[in-house]
């Protein structure tokens, strides 16, 4: 039978129904799998150094047998595995300090390569950073073939299937395999990126001549699967702006002026660039589709009101929904002050209203009496319909899944769709997950605000920490303490919310102290955090469930306990919670990691939301930055976001002219494009479609 990519794995020589049964659990099923199964890290052998060369202070490659090994027990308790290796110039022995269990894994007569500095120990003493165990006792390779003068590839593995065996299948069958290699970009696409061909890209992964060649391989692949998603995205956005045309509203400068003439502070820059970006979307023939993104404070419900306004100019209803009741009680309390100049008061519609109240106030909305409404989950119930809406704003977008957005959208007949985010993402980030929206971004703070004065503690300023939240309440201000925990665990050592509160109540009597988190009941929560809010408590101890949605211009103190577990972003979040009024907002990292001290004293010098996200996405990577997109999700395999952005705005440019040309990739020239597509993701084409 001739090879496939679509060949099972099973039936490659050597595989077999066992391995092939492992295989299927990392997600591999056929040829092509196994071929973009790529190495996660290469050892570099290309270079290795005779034993009896191995000199003290160099940091060296070895390869040699395991001659003898044993479990060495020190004074201090401390468990040491050392074993003593032989090549054809002499032995050195290798000492791996509170790594006992290398005692099970690594066995006498195994040839190992390791890596790492030669130390002075009673003689010369190699402490490996990294090893691999390249051929078992019985192995009959001869070991000058296993290392020196190669690149070893590090497969991901599992249980039944280490990463020596996948590296040998995949290199007896790797020729046979790029053989079936074709490429379905179309010409020209990678122009100007110094791209490899598919075929070079793979063979660089699985057998580099040298260590530089991987990179050049996982960018080819990065680029690849970037396009792919762009492709998804860029036909999202086509079926959004195009399939259902929008109401094409008129500039009237009624509402709007006025409320511009009303305000009480100036708009930003960036507030008026906004502004003009989302009155152009709203004014022309198709629907608007865009992402406010905004750090803390920078004003995204001014700017979302004047698009309101807007609607409500043009004779239709605009809707604002936000994640909790807490959240939309804010949004209406400061729209409704900010419209109070102009007689216009908006509904209100969250679910612990009265039965009778809820009816009341969805009377008003479906007769067109109620032209601006704030609420919950309540606005997407089936009994609740709107006259003409004609603008849906969405708080905290990826706080709702595609269902509940799309549910809110289908009130109207083909509303111009707003969505609001108060965490920042880097530009390649932003164009990744939201690449079928047009985005608008809010970088400056009014200048009326000052920035949160950060600083990292250890465990012994603890008492001073405490005196100074003292003082500060006592002077009629309040301060937030965060936990990453709400339960002590004996798995790991980490002051928890719950012991904690009960610990601050008595600690700082007579302050009144609240606690909050996840495992309560939301209507508990909002009870607890409004009485934050109305100033019947002190100190509020929570974990991050008031990272979004509370907003308590009396409070100046956020402590953060553990710092170190939480993204650069978290904390930047956690932060804006505090000194959102008059006075000046301080926001204490408590943490004996010494570790982490570095990054957090880098994150307390700078504000910039942006920049934050910048250092979290090098740091942390996308799924720790943003999550997967409710819509459907995605996974990057080989596209690193913190240094692609060439791929990434290659890949859009590339994306958007085919998918202008071709909306559902049907030509002739884009059809083995689509099956890829619909390979890749589950849900193929109709994937980010959200409207």
């Amino acid at each position: 039978m001739a090879l496939a990519l679509e060949t099972p794995v099973q039936f490659l020589k050597g595989v077999g129904p066992r391995r092939a049964e492992a295989f299927q659990r990392m997600g591999v099923t056929t040829v092509e799998d196994l071929l973009y199964h790529v190495p996660h890290r290469y050892l570099d052998a290309t270079s290795v150094t005779p034993i009896a060369k191995a000199a003290v202070g160099n940091e060296v490659t070895l390869v040699g047998r395991v001659v003898s090994k044993a479990v060495v027990p020190t004074r201090r308790r401390l468990r040491i595995f050392r074993a003593v290796l032989r090549d054809q110039s002499g032995i050195v022995e290798c000492a791996w300090p509170g790594q006992a269990y290398l005692d099970r894994i690594i066995k006498q007569g195994q040839l190992l390569l390791v890596t790492g500095p030669v130390k002075h120990y009673h003689g010369r003493q190699v402490v490996p950073r990294e090893q691999v165990v390249l051929a078992e006792p019985d192995d009959e390779e001869r070991e000058d073939e296993m290392g020196s003068g190669m690149v070893l590839p590090v497969y991901p593995a599992t249980e039944g299937l280490s990463h020596r065996q996948i590296r040998r299948l995949i290199a007896d069958h790797l020729e046979e395999m790029l053989g079936c290699v074709t490429s379905s970009l179309p010409k020209g696409v990678t122009g100007g990126l110094g791209l490899v061909s598919l075929r070079q890209a793979l063979e660089a992964l699985h057998r580099p001549a040298d260590p530089s060649q991987p990179e050049a391989g996982r960018r080819r692949l990065a680029f690849d699967e970037l396009f792919d998603l762009q492709l998804v995205v860029a036909r999202a956005r086509f079926l959004a702006q195009s399939a259902h045309k929008g109401y094409q509203f008129e500039i009237k400068k009624e509402l709007t002026t006025a409320l511009k003439q009303k305000l009480p502070f100036e708009l930003t820059t960036d507030q008026r660039t906004a502004v003009r970006e989302i009155t152009r979307d709203m004014t022309s023939a198709d629907r608007m589709h865009r992402l406010l993104m905004g750090d803390v404070g920078t004003g995204k419900t001014v700017v979302a009101l004047f698009a309101m306004l807007l609607a409500l100019e043009n004779e239709h209803q605009a809707v604002f929904m936000a994640p909790t009741e807490l959240l939309a009680e804010q949004h209406a309390h400061t729209i409704t002050t900010l419209l109070a100049p102009l007689g216009i008061v908006p509904e209100v519609l969250i679910g612990r209203l009265s039965q009778g109240e809820k009816k009341a106030i969805r009377e008003r909305i479906a007769a067109g009496s109620s032209r601006i409404v704030v609420g919950t989950h309540a606005l997407i119930q089936e009994h609740t319909k709107f006259w003409r809406l004609g603008l849906a704003v969405i708080d905290e977008q990826h706080r709702f899944g595609v269902e509940q957005r799309a549910a809110l959208i289908e009130k109207g007949e083909a509303p111009d769709v707003l969505l609001l985010s108060a965490t920042p993402i880097p530009r390649t980030l932003a164009l990744t997950l939201y690449g079928d929206l047009d985005i608008s971004t809010l970088k400056r703070k009014p200048v009326s605000q000052s920035p949160v004065r950060t600083g990292v503690r250890s465990n012994k300023d603890r008492a001073a920490i405490y005196r100074f939240l003292q003082e500060q309440c006592k002077l009629g201000r309040q301060a937030f303490v965060v936990y990453p925990v709400i339960d002590e665990s004996e798995k790991v050592d980490l002051k928890a919310a719950t012991t904690m509160a009960t610990e601050l109540g008595k600690r700082l009597a007579p302050l009144s102290v609240g606690l909050v988190h996840g495992k309560m009941k939301a209507e508990e929560r909002d009870t607890v955090m409004r009485s934050f809010r109305d100033g019947d408590l002190d100190v509020l101890v929570a974990t991050t469930v008031i990272e979004v949605g509370i907003d308590v211009p009396n409070a100046t103190v956020m402590v953060i306990e553990h710092p170190e577990r939480f993204g650069l972003a978290q904390l930047h979040q956690l932060r804006g919670r505090v000194g959102r009024g008059r006075e000046e907002g301080h926001c204490i990292l408590l943490t004996d990691d010494y570790v982490s001290a570095r990054r957090l004293k880098q994150f307390s010098r700078t504000a910039d939301g942006f920049k934050i996200a910048e250092l979290d996405l090098k740091e942390r990577g996308i799924g720790e930055l943003a999550g997967v997109r409710q819509s459907g999700g995605f996974n990057l395999r080989y596209a690193d976001l913190a240094t692609d952005d060439d791929l990434v705005i290659a890949a859009r440019r590339a994306a958007l002219e085919i998918i202008a040309a071709d909306p559902d990739l049907s030509h002739r020239p884009h059809l083995e494009l689509r099956k890829r597509i619909e390979r890749r993701y589950e849900r193929g084409m109709e994937l980010f479609r959200i409207g």
